[in-house]
């Protein structure tokens, strides 16, 4: 898996949640649970992962979308 977007904004998630299932880009968001170790003040960022072999798709699903400024730096 491989990140595709990191924020603390619940509205970006559902949003991208929307466009990869659309797309049907299989998707994790992991860090949801933290928020309990927090105290729900969304200090800490959750991230969007999607499998390895759909990460250029769902780049380009964000893009088109007008979201291409939230992706994370392709580092791989």
């Amino acid at each position: 898996m491989r990140e595709l977007v990191r924020t603390n904004d619940p509205v970006l998630i559902s949003a991208i949640e929307s466009l990869l299932d659309g797309a049907g880009i299989a998707h994790f968001v992991a860090d949801t649970n933290i928020s309990v170790l927090e105290g729900s003040i969304g200090a800490f960022p959750r991230r969007v992962l999607v499998p390895d072999d759909r990460i250029e798709e769902a780049r380009s699903v964000l893009r088109e979308a007008g979201l291409g400024h939230e992706l994370r730096p392709d580092t791989a």
